[in-house]
Parts: structure tokens; sequence; C-alpha cells
């Protein structure tokens, strides 16, 4: 479990609590249709950073009898869970909460109120999003933020980053919502507002649905890393280095298994010892590979796979 990901999430879950009080509080004295859909969203979010919090726990179980590959992967199992309840419960209800309201209007009272929870709210996202911010774009190494995004392994990182960006964007259209309501004085505004967040959370949970099914089914690792792994194996010894097979377990937790074509000339014991070197060359140079398997095979030069 990386520290910087609990931190995030930690810092998140206390401010999205925080704001969801404050924004049904402020939906009940207002009657706003926005300030409704924006007090559920983040309720949804409070709920899905418990979800995260308990898959980064269990991932980091140990292996078993019946788990022999670890727990890794439950991690990816509950950002898909995720992904499916800001679907459900956060687009869901805002497009639902929004025809409401276009269907049967009314307008909201005391706007001032809705003004200076969502000015809170947005303050208090703004930090958690920093947080998530900050941390992703340490791990980025280089890559454009479309690559990091789609490229990542660390789904809980992403799903902090995306719906707190999208938690931001729904204040702003929550307010546009509300001041085009008071300054017209046609509360359909309030519900088109509600509406609109809807969609924006079932782009991002759709998107959040996608890479955390391609995570769950297994993905390689990075390509340098497959490469590294390569070159660690190219050793005395070896004559070629075959197939080279990654997936990820969780974002710290890579098995491996290559194909490696021994010179014949050598002993079985000193194909053990290569074995062992490459093992251990391979724990400090990529910590994050807690599996290694190497395979003995006759490899001809022409048929290599990389």
């Amino acid at each position: 479990m990386k520290p910087g990901n609990t931190r995030v999430l930690i810092v998140a879950l206390a401010a999205n609590l925080g704001i969801a009080i404050a924004k049904f509080g402020a939906a009940a004295l207002t009657g706003s249709s926005a300030m409704l859909t924006e007090g559920v969203h983040s309720l949804v979010d409070s709920t899905n950073q418990l979800l995260l919090l308990y898959g980064q726990k269990r991932s980091v179980k140990a292996p078993d009898s019946r788990h022999p590959g670890g727990y890794g992967r439950e991690l990816y199992f509950w950002s898909f869970v995720v992904a499916l309840l800001v679907f459900a419960l956060g687009a869901g209800v805002s497009v639902y909460e929004g025809i409401l309201h276009m269907l049967d209007p009314e307008p909201a009272a005391d706007p001032l109120i809705a003004y200076g929870v969502l000015l809170v709210a947005f303050v208090l996202e703004g930090g958690s999003t920093f947080a998530a911010f900050k941390e992703f774009d340490g791990a980025r190494q280089g890559k454009s933020w479309w690559q990091a995004l789609t490229g990542t392994k660390d789904a809980t990182l992403v799903i902090v980053l995306l719906e707190n960006g999208a938690a931001m964007a729904g204040l702003v259209v929550a307010g546009v919502g509300l001041a085009l309501a008071q300054v017209t004085g046609n509360p359909h505004f309030d519900g088109a507002a509600s509406i609109v967040i809807g969609l924006l959370l079932g782009m991002v949970a759709i998107f959040l649905a996608r890479e955390a099914k391609g995570l769950l089914i297994g993905e390689a690792a990075d390509p340098a890393l497959v490469m590294g792994l390569r070159e660690a194996a190219s050793r005395a010894g070896v004559m070629r280095v075959g197939e080279v097979i990654t997936v990820h377990n969780a974002p710290d937790q890579i098995v491996a298994a290559m194909s490696v074509d021994f010179d014949n000339r050598i002993s079985a014991g000193e194909v053990e010892r290569i074995i062992a070197a490459i093992e251990a060359d391979v724990g400090k140079q990529f910590p994050a590979v807690t599996r290694l398997y190497i395979r003995p095979v006759e490899i001809e030069p022409g048929s290599l796979r990389r």
C-alpha cells in the first residue's frame, strides 16, 4: 500500500464528508436541485473513498492456499465497483433529480447560502484535488497527462483525481445554474445544471470503468520495465532471452515470467546459480516484481518474440 495514496484518500474522505453535510443543509434551506445533486455527489465520493481504503487494506494480504497469487487485484475489483457507483448513484441520481426539477420547477430560496456553501466546497475540493494532483504528477515520469491517465496501473489515484476534478467542475456548473435561475427568474436552469452534472459524472464513470476493467483482467507492466527484465537476464551463460510476460496484480505487485536459453555447455548447478543471480538483481532493480519465474528452454534465433 502506497503511503501517498492512503494520505490522498483520507484527505479526500474528510473533505467530502464535510462538504456533503454542508450541501445537504444548503439544499434543505434553499430548495436548490443542483445543490441536492451536489450533496449526493459528495456522499457518493465519500463512500467511494471508504471502499478504496478497504480495497487497499485487502490488497496487501499475504498469499494463502486459496489465493496463491495474493490479493492484489482486490484493489482493482473495488475500483471497478467505485466506477459503477459513480455512474449509478452519482450520474443517475443527478440526471433523475434534474429531470424532476425541470418538470416541476421550484424557485430556490436564500441563494446566498448556496453560494457560500459552493465556495467553501470548492476550496475544500481544491485542497483535496491538489493533493491528488501532486501525487499523480510525481508519478508521471515525463509522460503526457493522457498517457499517464490511460497507462497508469494505480487506479486509486486516478479515481480520486478524476472524481475531485469532476466535483470541482460540478460545483461551477451548480453555481452557474443557480445564478441563471436567480437572474432570469427561470428555475429550469437549476434543473438543467443537475442534468449537466449527471452527464459529466457519467463520462468520468465510463472512463474509470474502462480503465478498471483492463486492470482487473490483467495488464502488462510498462515496456521499460519489461526491457529492464530482459537486460537483467542477459549475462554470461545465457544465450538468448525469449518471451517475457508480466501481469500487474496491483500497482506495486507484478508477476513476471521469462523463457531463457542457457548455454548447453554449463552444468545444472551453474544454471541454478545464474537464475538466483537474475532473481536477486531483479529484486534490487524492480522491487514491484514480487514473483519471477524463469523457464529454461531451447530458443531458435529466428523465433524470438518481444
